[in-house]
């Protein structure tokens, strides 16, 4: 675990680099799950285009991974709702001990509450960067992890709901990751690095050291930060802890796992129906992927 999570020293930094296979990231694919994410609608619980949406990534990990796991239930809502809920876990060398997890949300939001006008505020968004972009980081490590497997243990989770109710206060939300907390694969289950990512294809990327994460493991914190360093990528990589953040890594946090969460809040369509595939950015999807793919290739 040390091994893996010492960072090179600066003279390593050309070898290191070149272990990284820089290019093994498909940005072209990335970009492409997008939009047939986006093309399937709004992918709210319950709803066909989260019917399709879902059917599509689990196909899509059967391809290109060891083991496909699907967690289903029903939740019932604070107003009494029930909705169907389904986690999706892709796993590569399913009996490793030595285990890195990746966690996406691939929901997105009923309401577009961030907007100003009213008549907007009940819309649903299409989630190009607040769902969409992490699924298809995941998507396409999936690839490049099928054409070279990793030397770890790697799984890859798409959790659900994560975006279904409202966060102030925290109700009907996280219930992906709170399911899986419950859930784990096993009692013993304790990956050595946990990364969430969530909202990662913003034009002007600056993700900062979120503070639950910093609290809770800084040691990995410092491993992806430094992976960014290495691979030229601290300006989009901020190096310094900015907010606490709720999102999928605290029911995880909570259940003894150390994930951090890999997130730039400062997205302007955060929750509106301008959240659009426009608003990503090839280029912030390859600077997160080359990041992503080289914590994997220890």
């Amino acid at each position: 675990m040390l091994a893996l999570l010492a960072c090179p020293a600066a003279g390593d930094k050309g070898k290191a680099s070149a272990a990284t296979a820089p290019g093994e990231f498909n940005t072209d694919s990335a970009m492409s799950y997008i939009r047939q994410q986006v093309a399937f609608g709004p992918r709210i619980p319950g709803t066909a285009g989260s019917q399709k949406t879902g059917d599509w990534i689990v196909a899509h990990l059967k391809a290109t991974s060891d083991v496909v796991v699907e967690q289903n239930w029903t939740h019932t809502t604070a107003t009494g709702a029930k909705i169907p809920l389904r986690n999706i876990f892709a796993r590569y060398k399913p009996d490793a001990t030595e285990r890195i997890l990746y966690v996406t949300h691939w929901d997105t939001r009923p309401e577009a509450n961030e907007e100003t006008d009213p008549a907007k505020k009940k819309l649903p968004i299409d989630g190009a960067n607040d769902g969409a972009s992490g699924v298809a980081l995941l998507l396409a490590i999936a690839d490049a992890l099928k054409k070279t497997p990793p030397n770890v243990g790697v799984d890859l989770l798409f959790v659900d709901g994560e975006d279904y109710g409202t966060f102030t206060p925290d109700i009907d939300v996280l219930l992906g990751s709170s399911y899986f907390a419950e859930h784990l694969p096993n009692p013993q289950y304790k990956p050595m690095i946990g990364v969430l990512w969530d909202m990662i294809g913003d034009a002007d990327l600056q993700i900062y050291q979120e503070i639950n994460s910093v609290n809770a493991a800084p040691e990995i914190v410092q491993r992806v930060w430094g992976k960014a360093k290495e691979l030229g990528y601290e300006s989009s990589f901020i190096p310094q802890a900015k907010v606490p953040i709720t999102d999928d890594h605290i029911p995880l946090i909570k259940a003894g796992l150390r994930v951090v969460d890999v997130i730039d809040i400062d997205y302007d369509y955060h929750h509106k129906i301008s959240d659009t595939i426009d608003k990503v950015s090839a280029k912030s999807m390859r600077i997160v992927g080359d990041v992503a793919l080289a914590l994997l290739r220890p």
